[in-house]
């Protein structure tokens, strides 16, 4: 695209509401031609509903939004795409049973003399691939591919369309972390190329490493603008946040006591059938913080969830005190006082077209007092959803709106809330702070802290190495299904646990 002088993409004033809460208020934003601009903010700050406001999936109550320097007003997604903009969902907008090459052109689709073509859109797409260095498979179906490849769909998606402003709404919160160096890589590729994108983010080393510009949004108003090296990840936090937020976890000291979960030598097939957890032991106490280290893959999936009661065990044992847990479904374990926050919130935490009070109780509706001889009660539910929203500083418009609606990382604090507000022996942690914002993760590490030291026995997995680090009290290395080291938390340097992780053993 050449250079007009003008910013590809300005909005001036720009103010949408929704029944109870104003998302954006007069918001003025520009994306000039070939730069990284970073939408910096809290979970629920408004990033994701102005980024929808100029993809025309929201239009707005005041304001102008101008695209090469002509006003426009979209009233849908295909009129944002006319004009060449694209935007990468948080939440994937792919259809699992289709191919890759199907969910590409499927809006897009080429017909030649009444016959649908996939021989020019199949090619185009590889041209695609090879241009921006995103590998895939056009034929594999999207519902087999993980999550870092599915993303890659959805911006080849985008550029299939033609794109030159993209819109990437939070395109690493669900990323490993070698697979955020590797998307942020093809993202300065996309700059050099010619193509100007809008990177809606909340993590700080990101915007740094990444951005041209940057703009905080915090309650839906632009807070402030600065370029990255003008400023540091204590600042852009102070401005998120709106106060000093602390980087490290003050988790002092732990007084472990008597051994709350035990596995023994525990074998878990995956959906395929193959051990992705092989001869796996390891014990955590109670008032301990227990972190798994390791390379995504190794069966940290596995291994939670055949501990959650989701997957079935193959061989070994696990318990819970005394008592076997091998056999029991998900709600019979839940009922023995452990509580689990599942790596995917989306497919295995929430019930998207439920109330955010509802899905406040979903390992408690039939008991007492949310339900009395199978009779919910209502006003308990409601009671219960308030003071959690307000504890767990939860940004929804009201308690009655469906899960699905709220943002992702307002949705994982539903999971985290219902889970740590109920008395446990054991919780079990994947990727609690996930999608999550410095402030959001800073009281989560917090609660997780609290409850170690109210006596929880706690095993935490995590993708992310400076947060076993910092909460753990035990660190466990987890390599091709196997505990292959376990080491108390002040000999758990860096450099000894990344060898254990990429080769199983230690330095001679």
């Amino acid at each position: 695209m050449a250079d007009t002088g003008h910013p590809v993409l300005e909005l001036t004033g720009i103010t949408k509401t929704f029944p109870g809460v104003v998302a954006n208020r007069d918001v003025s934003f520009s994306l000039e031609q070939g730069e990284i601009h970073c939408l910096l903010g809290e979970n629920g700050a408004g990033k994701s509903t102005l980024m929808n406001v100029v993809f025309g999936l929201y239009q707005p109550d005041s304001g102008t939004m101008r695209v090469n320097g002509r006003e426009m007003a979209f009233s849908s997604s295909a009129d944002a795409i006319a004009e060449r903009i694209g935007m990468v969902h948080q939440h994937f907008q792919l259809v699992p049973t289709l191919s890759v090459l199907e969910n590409v052109v499927l809006g897009a689709e080429t017909v030649r003399h009444g016959v649908l073509d996939m021989d020019e859109p199949r090619a185009a797409l590889e041209r695609l691939s090879a241009d921006y260095g995103l590998p895939i498979d056009p034929d594999a179906l999207v519902g087999d591919l993980s999550v870092g490849i599915r993303q890659r769909v959805e911006l080849l998606k985008a550029l299939y369309r033609d794109a030159d402003i993209l819109i990437l709404d939070e395109p690493t919160a669900v990323l490993t972390p070698g697979e955020v160096d590797e998307f942020l890589s093809t993202t300065r590729e996309l700059v050099r190329s010619g193509k100007s994108v809008i990177f809606i983010t909340h993590k700080l080393r990101e915007v740094l490493a990444v951005a041209d510009r940057i703009t905080v949004l915090r309650g839906g108003e632009v807070v402030g603008s600065t370029v990255p090296g003008e400023t540091d990840e204590a600042e852009l936090a102070s401005m998120m946040v709106g106060r000093e937020v602390s980087f490290t976890v003050d988790r002092g000291e732990s007084h472990p006591g008597e051994k709350v979960l035990s596995v023994r030598d525990l074998r878990v097939l995956d959906n395929r059938g193959v051990a992705m957890v092989e001869g796996c032991s390891f014990e955590v106490r109670a008032g301990e913080i227990f972190g798994i280290a390791g390379v995504e893959g190794n069966g940290q999936r596995e291994l939670v969830e055949a501990l959650a009661g989701m997957r079935p065990v193959d061989s070994g044992d696990l318990r819970l005190g005394g008592r076997s847990l091998v056999g029991l479904g998900p709600r019979q374990i839940a009922e023995l006082a452990v509580g689990h926050i599942p790596e995917d919130r989306s497919r295995h935490g929430l019930i998207a077209p439920f109330a955010v009070s509802d899905n406040l109780v979903l390992n408690q509706y039939h008991r007492s007092p949310f339900s009395r001889r199978l009779v919910r009660n209502r006003i308990a539910v409601e009671s219960h959803a308030a003071e959690l929203v307000d504890k767990f500083d939860i940004r929804t418009p009201g308690i009655s709106v469906p899960v699905g609606q709220l943002s992702g990382g307002n949705q994982q604090k539903v999971v985290v809330a219902r889970e740590m507000s109920r008395p446990l022996k054991l919780l079990l942690v994947a990727q609690p702070t996930r999608g999550l914002d410095v402030g959001s993760i800073e009281f989560i590490h917090s609660q997780l802290v609290r409850m170690r030291d109210r006596g929880t026995a706690i095993l935490l997995v995590s993708a992310e190495l400076d947060e076993v680090l910092g909460l753990a009290d035990t660190v466990g290395v987890l390599y091709r299904g196997r505990v292959v080291a376990t080491m108390a938390a002040e000999e758990a340097d860096r450099g000894r646990i990344g060898l254990l992780m990429a080769s199983g053993v230690e330095a001679a």
